[in-house]
């Protein structure tokens, strides 16, 4: 991604066209926008969110710039007012948002917006952008890390994502959804996630004979070593890593790991395990890669794989099995001339949404497992249960203590601890029914019944 591109024109064109038409006839019209998702995917049974962060930077930081103006004058259908507007443009607007690590289900807020319509409307496509990428990928990551049954999980995805920008948005989404590090360099410049790497096959291929690469690359790195032993023949490889291990005990060092990427892992795990103690190695582990996700990871756990750790790349990166999430920002109140706020909502078949300002209202049990969640009104108080949307923007700058990634990563697993076992299963979907408070029915019955006069 280019670092000079302001990132303020990633606005789908009728958001611009609308905010003109609202310019000239609704200009002091406030209004409260909901993102959230319509529906899970057919195999996920909750969502954790992520993106946030990148969200109030882009809201904080919203200005158009000089060329951005010129373009659309280009274009000649935005008038010269609307135009000025645009090049003073500022987001001021209150945010209420989910914290990232959360976990939430369908129909449940994740950011709320309240601004000038116009405001409102022109960061649409940004938000929508950021969380459904973010969340989707974080959603994903955590399923393969519950997979992993405590196993550490590495994020090699760099090379098969969407792009830069993506592979970036998608290790930091990774290690907060509980994975242990993440091959992306950039990541852990920008971000500080801990950063994780073995050898290619082409380093193998590069020097006369495996046995010469592996003590090469032992001798440059003799506290971290982890050795590729399956590009030639996985048993020769097995035994040459014994070599160079016993070789760096003779120098007080220590073999870190071997690689597995190819094969039967479960068994080529089995047997690097047999004769890796039968030289007395048992302190070296045993990593697998190569087209991993939590459906063959947990069928490996089920045959009892001898694998310490896995790196998992294009699945996981790319969340291949469920690419996007249904993620929606919809109109839910609006001004009227005196300010007051009147709710709205949308009737389309299949596609209803609540009306007015909203709060997720969360109750868990003893044990801290989440028993029920409530949708209601933003003003109601409701026994027993947790507030989860908090104020994250007033008057258009960040009002809430932003925590480092490795808090983010302990809120999540915190969060995924809180989910019952059925959601946890991989295989299929547990619905999780997010239930209106009464008041937000009555809402709800009383909008219905005024659109049918």
């Amino acid at each position: 991604m280019n670092s000079k591109i302001n990132l303020s024109f990633l606005v789908d064109f009728y958001e611009l066209t609308m905010a003109q038409a609202y310019f000239k006839y609704k200009p002091n019209t406030q209004a409260t926008f909901d993102l959230f998702l319509r529906d899970l995917p057919v195999n996920r049974s909750y969502c954790l969110v992520a993106g946030l962060e990148d969200c109030l930077d882009f809201l904080q930081n919203l200005k158009f710039d000089s060329r951005q103006i010129e373009y659309l004058r280009g274009i000649k259908i935005f008038s010269e007012d609307f135009l000025k507007y645009l090049a003073e443009f500022s987001f001021k607007g209150e945010v209420w948002a989910l914290p990232e690590g959360s976990v939430c289900f369908a129909n449940e807020p994740i950011i709320r917006v309240t601004a000038s319509l116009i405001h409102a409307q022109i960061i649409e496509s940004f938000l929508l952008n950021t969380v459904n990428l973010q969340s989707n990928i974080a959603t994903k990551a955590s399923r393969v890390v519950q997979a992993a049954k405590g196993k550490a999980v590495y994020d090699f995805s760099l090379r098969r994502t969407q792009g830069i920008d993506a592979s970036i948005k998608a290790a930091r989404s990774c290690y907060i959804a509980g994975c242990a590090g993440s091959s992306n360099c950039m990541a852990g410049l920008l971000y500080g996630v801990p950063l994780a790497g073995t050898m290619a096959h082409s380093f193998v291929m590069a020097f006369n004979n495996e046995l010469e690469s592996f003590r090469s690359y032992a001798e440059v790195f003799p506290d971290s070593t982890i050795l590729l032993v399956d590009t030639y023949d996985y048993k020769k490889g097995i035994g040459n890593a014994v070599i160079v291990a016993k070789e760096l005990e003779k120098k007080n060092k220590r073999l870190k790991a071997i690689r597995l990427d190819s094969g039967d892992l479960c068994a080529v795990s089995k047997l690097a395990r047999k004769v890796l103690d039968k030289n007395n190695l048992k302190y070296v582990r045993i990593l697998a890669s190569g087209n991993l996700d939590e459906y063959a990871i947990t069928k490996l756990i089920k045959r009892k794989a001898l694998i310490d750790s896995f790196g998992v790349g294009t699945k996981m990166g790319t969340s291949a099995d469920s690419p996007y999430l249904d993620v929606i920002y919809k109109l839910c109140e609006v001004s009227d001339n005196e300010n007051d706020f009147l709710p709205r909502m949308k009737l389309s078949t299949a596609k209803i949404t609540y009306p007015g300002r909203k709060q997720i209202y969360r109750i868990k049990n003893r044990k801290g497992i989440i028993e029920k969640d409530i949708l209601g009104l933003e003003d109601e108080s409701i026994k027993k249960a947790e507030p989860l949307l908090v104020k994250v923007m007033e008057e258009g700058k960040v009002v809430y203590s932003r925590p480092n990634i490795h808090e983010i990563a302990s809120f999540s697993r915190n969060n995924l601890a809180g989910l019952a076992d059925n959601l946890k299963k991989i295989e299929k979907r547990n619905q999780f029914t997010v239930k209106p408070s009464r008041a937000l029915k009555k809402l709800k019955h009383k909008l219905i019944k005024q659109n049918k006069k």
